[in-house]
């Protein structure tokens, strides 16, 4: 018997997977961001010699930044997507 459903069960439609790339990749920004707030206060610490001070004003610097960068996309759509 035919199916009388013509989509195929298993594909991803175009749709979505613009959308699984588009959110995974705002997940790896966040979380390079947050890694490279840490890192960096950590080497700002060990230069500076100041404790853990540097670590902690970068990674909170860092964890507001990479909420910031996909709200605003939320926001304000970019201009490929005023688009379609």
């Amino acid at each position: 018997m035919d199916n009388p459903n013509p989509k195929k069960k298993g594909l991803i439609s175009p749709e979505s997977a613009r959308a699984f790339a588009k959110y995974s990749g705002m997940a790896f920004q966040m979380g390079l961001i947050i890694i490279l707030g840490v890192l960096g206060g950590q080497k700002l610490d060990v230069l500076l010699n100041s404790g853990r001070t540097c670590t902690l004003i970068s990674t909170l610097i860092a964890v507001f930044l990479a909420m910031y960068l996909p709200l605003k996309d939320f926001i304000v759509p970019s201009k490929n997507e005023k688009k379609k």
